[in-house]
């Protein structure tokens, strides 16, 4: 697939997200799908991400760096949010934090099929301790 064309599929993806809209995650992500080297399959990634949106409810997903090439996205998201409770292990308990997520996608036949993805946990670290 051209770089060009899995950028837009990406960046459709990502309205997805940001619109819970469930019902079309299939069209970007593949029913055998992984995440960080496990095998969670369609139905466990959208199970993930609708418990990200509980956990967060006003989690919105903001691309700050895009690269693609003709297989592979690389990108910076942007996090401004206000998780309930705790998050990654960490009593944020509705504060408003600010973190960034490297994540990696593998596509195949134009469909999400490995990601890999790293939160910058010590950004969160940092400001609740204040």
């Amino acid at each position: 697939m051209h770089a060009r064309r899995l950028e837009e599929l990406y960046r459709g993806y990502i309205d997805c997200l940001n619109a819970q809209d469930w019902d079309r995650l299939g069209d970007y992500v593949g029913d055998d799908v992984h995440y960080n080297g496990k095998h969670v399959g369609l139905s466990g990634y959208r199970a993930m991400l609708e418990r990200d949106y509980r956990e967060i409810p006003d989690l919105r997903f903001n691309i700050d760096l895009l690269v693609a090439n003709e297989t592979h996205v690389a990108s910076v998201l942007a996090f401004e949010c206000s998780p309930k409770g705790e998050f990654l292990g960490l009593a944020v308990n509705g504060r408003k934090v600010a973190f960034s997520e490297n994540v990696f996608y593998e596509f195949r036949d134009g469909k999400i099929v490995n990601v890999r993805s790293l939160l910058d946990k010590l950004a969160v670290e940092a400001q609740i301790a204040r």
